[in-house]
């Protein structure tokens, strides 16, 4: 009984010094968190226009990757921005890209429809999984000419109460990025 007891003891004493520690939940936000300061995952594909594209062609050079597809609701309503964020900075030195899973001509008709101005790029569900960067779509990668995660986010919406600031964040990293601050 003894024995019992003293187990019993331990076990409560362990766990009240383990309670002592903040918990920090496991959400998109400490994901997102997490990445900032990892390098940019490697990935190799082509654009949907054939084109070959990979970490080594996209050094030096501030990125911003969009992860979307065609049926996400969510995606589609922030292209407007994003295509305002294109717009601003494209001719800065600023590659802009949207990696999705749906196939190339799809995604092509897609492009000329809906006038997204990013570089669109195809993978597999599978690749994109293994890239370990996105939690959801959309999601919104900002990498900086060293190759490593500046800031990432879901949603882009400077009109949105509940993007707002993180679009407003993320805008003042790229162009904090882009002056080498």
């Amino acid at each position: 009984m003894k024995i019992y007891l003293i187990i019993l003891l331990s076990v409560f004493s362990f766990s009240a010094l383990a309670q002592d520690a903040p918990v920090k939940w496991a959400t998109q936000e400490t994901f997102f968190e997490e990445l900032i300061g990892k390098d940019l995952p490697v990935f190799n594909g082509l654009t949907i226009n054939k084109k070959q594209i990979s970490n080594t062609n996209l050094k030096n050079q501030v990125m911003v990757i969009n992860f979307w597809f065609e049926k996400c609701p969510p995606c589609i309503a922030e292209m407007p921005e994003l295509n305002s964020l294109v717009t601003k900075y494209g001719k800065k030195a600023v590659r802009f890209i949207g990696i999705t899973h749906d196939n190339p001509a799809s995604t092509k008709r897609f492009q000329k429809r809906n006038g997204y101005k990013y570089e669109i790029v195809s993978l597999s569900k599978d690749e994109i999984r293994k890239l370990n960067i996105n939690h959801g779509f959309p999601s919104n990668v900002l990498v900086g000419k060293d190759g490593k995660i500046i800031y990432a986010t879901a949603n882009i919406s400077f009109s949105d109460p509940q993007f707002k600031a993180k679009s407003i964040l993320f805008e003042e990293k790229l162009k904090s990025a882009l002056t080498g601050n």
